[in-house]
């Protein structure tokens, strides 16, 4: 099993989750600072946990890495796609540097990195791939658009890379949470149905344990996105993130 973006919160928890028996990798920036990540992962009960250097933004970098990965440990079982950055949205609205920038990681990373990946499981005729999108790209808001049109997109890809790979052998879980409260949203108030990362990983395990291709966290957040859909795009503008 391999966790892109090893210093990711879920990503962790899923691994933990996942973990027994199992061999693990890590890859993230400055793999040589995992060691928290590593104790937990190993504590879960993995045969064996590694890290490796792995930088989202460059595109060119991912298929080596998922060669090296395959070569030093064997076949990816399972690829839990985890990296992401929430950005500025006051600032991504000044600065089109940073809204490239939030759109880069969050979208065409991901994009890059899971068309590797699905063509390594697919020669091999097994894996699953595990994609977190977000409720922010449901209906994107004007609180978060940079954001939330990135995973837009991201959840349209997966959807459609999940039919491409039907009847191959690779599985694909789309996941979509709704508010994490976590690092990554930390300062801000959460937002009703909000999740922590180890109810996000275990909703996420249970999932792909019942081989379904989508799951929406909380359960009842798929209901409330209907409804998020039907209401008006004048009342829609004014909700806030």
């Amino acid at each position: 099993m391999v966790i892109f973006g090893g210093r990711s919160e879920i990503g962790v928890e899923v691994a933990t989750r996942l973990a027994r028996g199992a061999t693990v990798v890590l890859a993230a920036r400055r793999a040589d600072q995992l060691d928290e990540e590593v104790r937990a992962v190993r504590a879960a009960g993995a045969a064996a946990v590694h890290t490796v250097e792995f930088d989202a933004d460059d595109l060119t970098g991912h298929g080596p890495l998922v060669a090296r990965i395959e070569a030093e440990h064997g076949p990816i079982r399972t690829a839990v796609v985890a990296f992401g950055i929430l950005g500025d949205q006051a600032r991504a609205e000044r600065d089109p540097a940073h809204a490239a920038a939030i759109v880069h990681t969050d979208y065409v990373a991901q994009v890059s990195l899971l068309t590797v990946l699905a063509a390594t499981m697919r020669e091999a005729g097994s894996g699953s791939l595990v994609v977190f999108s977000s409720v922010a790209g449901a209906r994107v808001r004007r609180a978060n658009y940079v954001y939330g049109s990135a995973k837009a997109g991201l959840d349209g890809f997966a959807s459609g890379l999940a039919d491409a790979l039907h009847g191959s052998g690779v599985h694909l879980l789309l996941v979509r949470p709704g508010f994490v409260i976590g690092r990554m949203t930390e300062g801000m108030d959460p937002a009703p149905m909000s999740s922590t990362p180890a109810q996000v990983a275990e909703a996420t395990v249970r999932a792909l344990a019942k081989g379904r291709r989508e799951v929406w966290i909380p359960r009842m957040l798929g209901a409330a996105v209907v409804v998020m859909r039907l209401l008006p795009r004048a009342v829609w503008r004014r909700m806030p993130r």
